[in-house]
């Protein structure tokens, strides 16, 4: 097959021996099947920006810093130099948090390294040493469904106690492997700490894999595991031996709804002042 022009440094530097075949395009990259020595990894190619279809929403690039002012001024103006910066800290991104979450003993593609723009990382494989199939091309029986839940619960639990949250956990970005679900797709993971959306990205996550799951074992559809997950994580009681439920209650406390209509009051007094000094002014 024809080299890839991005992958040839690889080869030329002998990180890589040679590319046996494409395994996918999505919308971020390519991904193909490479042979280093005696091992079958894989080649994430990250695609241009202006060749791919996967916007870098602001929600996810919230609170990611850059060291260097010049590159920052850059960035924030959107020029050209910016624009290749930016770029690069969006893939950097994945790498990082690829290896902060292998370190931590999340169940991630082990990284092997990053290279202009591709990431080398371990082939995932199946029971018969072929590419592990996504969650979404796999049927399940209950038990199966119940079992695969419970694990990715348990690697959410541990990438947060990490301090990082996917952002985008669906049954499009887990694989199947030999010995169960392994999670991929890093580049729009957010700092749980320092990202103001993180709650409802932590929630759409667990509850992405709520929905995928209940198809197969209903009894899940009525679990709140990331109303539980982020009350504990708020009140710095979450660790990698909670027993979690599925069960949130919430506040039980009673409402005061004489401080409510005070506020309330006070709120409507401000605003006629307001507005009764601007009339003054006219």
């Amino acid at each position: 097959m024809k080299i890839p022009k991005r992958l040839e440094p690889l080869l030329e530097d002998g990180l890589i021996d040679s590319v046996v075949r494409q395994l996918m395009s999505g919308k971020e990259a390519m991904v193909f099947v490479v042979r280093c020595g005696d091992d079958i990894r894989c080649a994430k190619v990250y695609k241009e920006a202006n060749k791919r279809s996967f916007r870098q929403a602001v929600d996810y690039t919230e609170n990611r810093k850059t060291k260097n002012s010049r590159q920052a001024r850059a960035m924030a103006k959107g020029s050209k130099f910016g624009r290749q910066k930016q770029e690069e800290a969006w893939q950097s991104a994945e790498v990082d948090a690829l290896y902060r979450l292998a370190a931590a003993g999340v169940r991630v593609p082990t990284p092997y390294n990053f290279h202009e723009g591709v990431l080398l990382m371990e082939l995932v494989a199946d029971a018969d040493g072929n590419a592990a199939p996504r969650l979404n091309d796999v049927t399940f029986t209950e038990a199966e469904a119940l079992a695969h839940h419970h694990t990715l619960i348990r690697e959410v639990v541990r990438m947060l106690c990490a301090g990082i949250i996917h952002g985008d956990l669906s049954e499009f970005n887990i694989l199947i492997a030999a010995d169960g679900p392994v999670i991929i797709d890093l580049p729009q993971a957010v700092d749980a700490a320092g990202n103001n959306h993180a709650h409802a990205m932590l929630a759409r996550d667990v509850n992405n894999l709520r929905s995928y799951f209940g198809q197969f074992a209903p009894s899940l559809l009525a679990t709140q595991y990331a109303e539980e997950i982020w009350a504990l994580y708020e009140h710095g009681n979450l660790n990698l031996d909670v027993q979690l439920t599925g069960v949130f209650a919430g506040s039980q406390l009673p409402v005061d709804l004489e401080s409510v209509m005070r506020e309330i009051e006070d709120a409507r007094e401000a605003e006629a002042a307001r507005l009764l000094r601007l009339q003054e002014l006219e």
